[in-house]
């Protein structure tokens, strides 16, 4: 019979989780014992920390405060959360917590009251926080990373193998729609963490991060102004001598998406049956953004920065975009599909070069990871 509540505990514990989709879920105690619905705090970037005034990362006070008075403005937030799970090194009550870190730290960031990150009395907002970002590991070419996995691993020779917070300042970056983008050990340089933080703070690069490719949208298609909207962001990218080597053609006719992929059904028959969300032959988008270049060649440079830039446009308006290649060759190739070309009404002397697919995501994947070691400075 205990074993059933324990079970029937857990699950419990996973539903409530699963329903609680960002931090703005969660309602936490302000160091005056009052509750903060964390909603409060969106659109805002946030960096949450656990912390303590006796531990050898404590200075890592004056620097979060650096961070906070040069960016609270553009709408950044340091949440603090003191802990004294880890050596017992944030003994005291909140508020000798509170007057010990503005006397020592000036600190100007909101602190809220003790909490526990781990075990059977772990708040809420960190159960979500750890399941959304696990324990990475802390780098052991570093002197104080390699300190703190050598003591970490005489106590469990499996402690990286879990995903509980590991010992003070440990901190998570959320974006300002409350997605838990990164967790830092408190190892980790405080300028690294600033370099992420700027791509969210900084609403440009923030767009850039956080544009994916999109292969799952609603049935609902993009409104005619919004697509005029990106289209012009796109004949304002760079082009070279202002030549504009590219046209557009702009699909809204949901028909016509909808007869070319009969043809593509009737083709691939055994692909769409293994799909069983398949709708459409774009990604199931309900509406294309096809980009023509000249057909001697020249243009693909100009044609590129164009389709980026509306890309981008698009991720900026709540939409996604996908560029495919696959259908273009498919419609290139086959002779029934001469239709969908023919209303394209593409000039001769130009060539279908790729379609972007674009509509209201039906998804939200993560990014891909990226191959900074390509890149080589030359100083």
């Amino acid at each position: 019979m205990r074993r059933f509540v324990v079970c029937l505990m857990a699950m419990m514990g996973v539903l409530t989780l699963s329903a609680q989709s960002s931090v703005y879920d969660f309602t936490v105690k302000d160091d005056a014992g009052k509750d903060v619905s964390l909603a409060e705090y969106k659109g805002k970037v946030l960096l949450i920390v656990n912390t303590a005034t006796r531990c050898g990362f404590t200075p890592q006070y004056k620097e979060l405060e650096a961070l906070y008075e040069k960016y609270s403005k553009d709408g950044f937030e340091i949440l603090d959360f003191p802990c004294n799970q880890f050596g017992e090194q944030a003994p005291g009550t909140i508020q000798e917590i509170h007057q010990f870190c503005t006397a020592n730290f000036n600190i100007n960031f909101p602190q809220f009251d003790k909490i526990e990150v781990n075990g059977a009395n772990e708040h809420p907002l960190y159960t979500f926080l750890k399941a959304q970002k696990g324990f990475g590991g802390f780098d052991t070419n570093d002197q104080r990373g390699k300190f703190m996995d050598d003591m970490l691993r005489k106590r469990d020779a499996d402690y990286d193998k879990k995903s509980d917070i590991k010992w003070n300042f440990t901190k998570f970056l959320v974006s300002r729609d409350g997605r838990v983008l990164k967790r830092y050990e408190p190892t980790d340089k405080l300028s690294d963490i600033e370099a992420d933080m700027q791509m969210e703070v900084n609403p440009v690069l923030s767009n850039m991060m956080a544009r994916r490719s999109i292969r799952k949208y609603l049935d609902k298609p993009v409104e005619h102004e919004k697509l005029e909207v990106i289209v012009k962001c796109g004949i304002n990218a760079p082009s070279g001598m202002n030549r504009q080597p590219w046209i557009i053609r702009v699909v809204e006719d949901q028909k016509l998406i909808a007869d070319v992929t009969e043809v593509y059904k009737q083709e691939n028959p055994e692909q769409v049956a293994r799909d069983k969300d398949f709708k459409n032959m774009f990604r199931n988008a309900p509406n294309l953004i096809c980009v023509c270049t000249p057909a001697n060649g020249g243009g693909e440079l100009d044609a590129g920065l164009l389709g980026e830039n509306m890309m981008l446009a698009a991720q900026s308006m709540g939409l996604g975009t996908c560029c495919l290649g696959g259908p273009v060759r498919f419609l290139l190739a086959n002779e029934k599909c001469k239709f969908f070309l023919d209303r394209l009404d593409i000039p001769a002397n130009y060539k279908l070069n790729y379609i972007l697919a674009i509509g209201y995501p039906d998804e939200q994947p993560d990014a891909k990871p990226r191959d900074a070691s390509k890149v080589k400075y030359i100083k």
